[in-house]
């Protein structure tokens, strides 16, 4: 079933299921989609749907109407084209809601892993604060190697004494795994509220590459976050308010991350 999603700066305000074949737009009472704003015309545009196709026309609005930010008289409607009326943008999506809703979460928020380099920055940097990762001594007196010692030959005149046999240890009865409930991150603001991603990989990065990009490590039960790339003239990501900056802090039950203006809780249970 095809939809309009309406926004406002970035916010939804509505969606509108097509269930019919026509769809007037405008600032009129008697308007299917209503936007209240003097920036819109009485009747500014009509959607037209037969059958799985869906058009769009311009009632002689005074400021227009846009499709992905050209001016239109009439348009044949793609998925996730953005209607312009106004201040105000329309969304038309023809696929299923849970689908395109994963999908636009993706493409904000979850970096692909062929982002390399943020990916190894982003885990030198939590290994660095949370003792997983430690630099080498090369300046640490070489190490004896006791049971080669034991092996080499013996030059003494006095014959060795024979070693004990050893006898083996069973082995210790194994308990059954603990199971443990993945960590989990919830959208709590934006249009994407409500929406959960399962942390269960060692490594995962969140964020938009050369605006802000943060990395939840997993080590052991505990989860650790770092910052790893904001833009110079930008706002830093925040754990409960406060800037995340330096190295790695732990993540608590129940801390609020924000992300390029985005409110998400982290919950372990």
């Amino acid at each position: 079933m095809a939809r309009l999603i309406l926004t406002l700066g970035g916010q939804r305000m509505a969606e509108y299921n097509m269930t019919k074949e026509r769809y007037t737009i405008g600032r009129l009472p008697d308007n299917d989609v209503r936007i209240d704003n003097p920036a819109v015309s009485g009747h500014h545009s009509l959607v037209i749907n037969i059958l799985n196709d869906s058009f769009l026309e311009d009632l002689n609005s005074t400021n227009g109407t846009y499709v992905n930010g050209k001016l239109v008289k009439k348009h044949a409607l793609q998925s996730s084209d953005v209607i312009t009326v106004g201040h105000h943008q329309l969304k038309f999506v023809s696929g299923g809601i849970e689908e395109e809703d994963d999908d636009e979460f993706a493409r904000t928020m979850i970096i692909d892993s062929s982002q390399e380099a943020v990916q190894r920055s982003a885990a030198r940097a939590a290994g660095l604060a949370s003792g997983a990762y430690r630099q080498p001594n090369f300046d640490a007196p070489p190490r004896i190697n006791a049971v080669a010692d034991l092996a080499a030959p013996h030059t003494s005149d006095t014959p060795p004494r024979p070693r004990p046999k050893a006898v083996p240890t069973p082995a210790p009865a194994s308990k059954p795994a603990q199971i443990i409930a993945p960590a989990k991150i919830q959208v709590l603001s934006g249009s994407m509220a409500g929406r959960d991603l399962e942390i269960s990989k060692t490594l995962t990065t969140l964020g938009r590459p050369g605006e802000q990009v943060i990395a939840i490590t997993k080590r052991g039960e505990n989860h650790y976050i770092v910052q790893v790339e904001r833009r110079a003239d930008g706002p830093s990501a925040k754990v409960n308010g406060q800037e995340i900056t330096g190295p790695a802090r732990k993540l608590c039950d129940n801390d609020v991350i924000e992300l390029l203006g985005v409110k998400m809780g982290f919950f372990t249970s």
